[in-house]
């Protein structure tokens, strides 16, 4: 079966009340404990699906969280009074886009400070080499002349700087945060200096862990790029991301503390869907099982014993069967052992079955009673539902 990245596939979860009670009845029956139907009762009709073998995505889910690609804090680096705010919370920004106003007074003041001084520093040393030239002033008088004017062009770069850096702007295109300061907040340099950050969205950025027991399961027994082959994004609400991502970053070493390896995934988000710290589910796809059997999972009985399903035998006569299962793929189970191809699998009036009883297998689709036909649609054929896969424990 091609590999299908919308497809969604489950791992086992605890099992669920109703089909606790599911499988004491069957169970019931199995004993020979119900009152036997009544002498005229024909075989009973039931719904089979033939098993064929199929290939499934190898999976592995991982708990995730989503990232801006870029988080960049936007910070005064001039002190003062802020003034105005020119952006609004949460809406998108560009780069260069002025977001803040910090009052400028004390800062033109400087600049024009610094202009007069320059001005005069650069007259003085047109003069002094004048001078020099007649031999009018010593050689380091002209030297000193000289490093006053750089200094004094030094200051007035800075002071230009400085006038410029009272308009904050953003440093990345992204998505804004909230102010971190009021209009009327005094402003400082250093550790108070933050005042909003700026979040890049497109592409996204999600960060998870594997452990070392969660690669031995996959091929290979540990995670490398080459063994990956596909990666997906499961949402909060259980539907598949609709565009599939790539691995950007993979640790070269195992956390000590955690035993668990760091991975980065990047998924594109130019319709804005994913948010900064989202918690996801990331889908490691690596590879395909092959030759597994899918049972629809009603029709899997879970027991204290194991799980069985009940097949229609040669002689349509109902046959319980010890299975092996492994995770869940869409709606269906992956049978790893107890089938093999051609069982014809009851999937429905499971609660009235009683092992040796006669039964009127009919395709899925088919009026009750028509035999079931060579070739029935197995399962797993059917379209899957998305749902949020959990890990098998």
């Amino acid at each position: 079966m091609p590999l299908n990245t919308q497809q969604s596939y489950h791992f086992a979860k605890p099992l669920a009340l109703p089909l606790l009670i599911s499988a004491a009845l069957a169970l019931s029956a199995c004993s020979g404990n119900d009152a036997p139907p009544p002498k005229n009762m024909g075989p009973l009709p039931v719904t089979v699906q033939e098993m064929q073998p199929s290939n499934v995505p190898n999976a592995l889910e991982i708990m995730a969280q989503t990232e801006g690609a870029k988080e960049a804090e936007v910070r005064a680096r001039v002190g003062g009074i802020l003034v105005k705010q020119l952006y609004q919370e949460g809406q998108a920004v560009k780069a260069g886009q002025a977001l803040f106003q910090i009052d400028r007074a004390s800062y033109e003041i400087a600049l024009d400070e610094a202009k007069a001084k320059a001005e005069q520093t650069e007259r003085e040393m047109g003069r002094m080499k004048k001078l020099l030239e007649v031999q009018g002033v010593s050689r380091k008088e002209y030297d000193d002349a000289t490093s006053a004017n750089d200094l004094a062009q030094a200051a007035l770069r800075q002071a230009q700087l400085n006038l410029s850096w009272t308009t904050v702007t953003a440093p990345v295109d992204g998505v804004s945060g909230r102010a971190a300061k009021s209009v009327g907040n005094l402003i400082t340099v250093g550790s108070d200096s933050l005042l909003t950050s700026v979040y890049q969205q497109d592409p996204m950025w999600v960060r998870f862990s594997i452990s070392e027991s969660e690669a031995a399961k996959l091929p290979g027994g540990r995670l490398t790029p080459k063994t990956v082959t596909g990666v997906e994004l499961v949402l909060p609400d259980g539907s598949v991301y609709p565009v599939a991502g790539k691995l950007n970053f993979l640790a070269s070493t195992i956390d000590t503390t955690l035993g668990t390896q760091q991975l980065r995934a990047e998924f594109p988000n130019k319709e804005g869907r994913l948010l900064p710290g989202q918690f996801v589910r990331i889908r490691l796809i690596s590879g395909e099982k092959t030759g597994v059997f899918l049972v629809p999972q009603n029709a899997v009985l879970q027991t204290e014993q194991g799980n069985l399903v009940m097949t229609a035998d040669a002689e349509n006569k109902v046959a319980p069967r010890p299975i092996q299962t492994g995770d869940w793929y869409g709606k269906n189970w992956i049978v790893l052992g107890g089938l093999k191809t051609g069982d014809k699998v009851i999937v429905d009036n499971l609660m009235k079955l009683k092992p040796g009883a006669p039964v009127a297998p009919h395709a899925p689709g088919e009026q009750p009673g028509a035999p079931a036909k060579e070739g029935a649609a197995p399962a797993g054929k059917e379209a899957a539902p998305a749902q949020a896969p959990a890990k098998q424990g």
